[in-house]
């Protein structure tokens, strides 16, 4: 059963965020396969950068992007303009001399958007909330133990966080847009789940495959009240939670979202 944070309290941190006119550089810390929150300008291009080594790859749903181009050799012909994905919902550039990667959203969904950036070692999930505030760098610091890291002790072995993450990505889409691949197997359970007493909370798939289980539900808000979700309840370490995604995170009494979970896989 998850545990559920008092609503004001999350009310209060996004009043708080709402209310900071700049942000200069934003220092988060995660680990190997962690959510963690940072907020992308909704006009100006956003830094992310890893500390003390450089992002390898960068996933999630992209609307266009130059990393895959190579640079072009002296007298050579201009590159074609990068392929556009019209679902899309981010913007991605890469600076490789520096191992850095340049974000801006695109549309005009508030809905908050994952991204999962990788170095040689490890893969860490951003949820990139969108908020009217200029130009700004994110640092991620790795907070994983420093005995733990020695010893390899990462849920994404060393040399296949690529693959990973991709499977990942794949999962995410599967189980968001219903179309699922043949490798995948599916299973329609429609089994209530126990999570608070403001809300009916119903496990309707399971999706397996690639060493990964996703997990859809419906969560319905059955108090009087509104109800303001955040992907961190329902992230526990002790269910191997790799990424989550919510369709709408703010509930009026009788609505309902959909609740994406993807864990580790056997």
């Amino acid at each position: 059963m998850f545990s559920r944070l008092q609503p004001r309290h999350w009310l209060s941190a996004a009043a708080l965020l709402a209310s900071m006119p700049a942000l200069a550089l934003q220092a988060i810390e995660a680990r190997d396969g962690m959510s963690v929150e940072a907020i992308v300008s909704t006009k100006e291009a956003t830094r992310i950068r890893l500390e003390g080594t450089p992002i390898t790859d960068v996933f999630g749903n992209i609307y266009s992007s130059n990393c895959a181009a190579a640079p072009a050799a002296a007298g050579a012909p201009t590159p074609a303009s990068p392929a556009v994905n019209p679902t899309g919902e981010i913007v991605l550039e890469c600076d490789r001399d520096k191992g850095e990667v340049y974000v801006r959203p695109v549309g005009n969904s508030a809905k908050p958007i994952n991204l999962f950036v990788s170095s040689a070692n490890a893969t860490y999930t951003l949820l990139l909330r969108k908020s009217d505030v200029p130009a700004d760098t994110i640092v991620i610091r790795d907070k994983t133990p420093r005995q733990a890291k020695a010893e390899g002790v990462l849920q994404v072995p060393a040399g296949r966080s690529s693959s990973h993450i991709r499977s990942l990505k794949a999962m995410l889409i599967a189980m968001a847009s219903d179309r699922v691949p043949t490798d995948l197997r599916v299973d329609e359970v429609n089994i209530p789940r126990a999570l608070w007493a403001e809300a009916k909370f119903t496990l309707l798939r399971v999706i397996e495959g690639r060493g990964l289980i996703g997990e859809k539900y419906l969560l319905t808000n059955v108090s009087n009240a509104t109800m303001v979700l955040a992907e961190q309840e329902f992230d526990r370490e002790e269910g191997n939670v790799l990424a989550v995604s919510i369709d709408n995170l703010n509930l009026r009494p009788g609505e309902s979202t959909n609740v994406y979970v993807i864990r580790m896989g056997s």
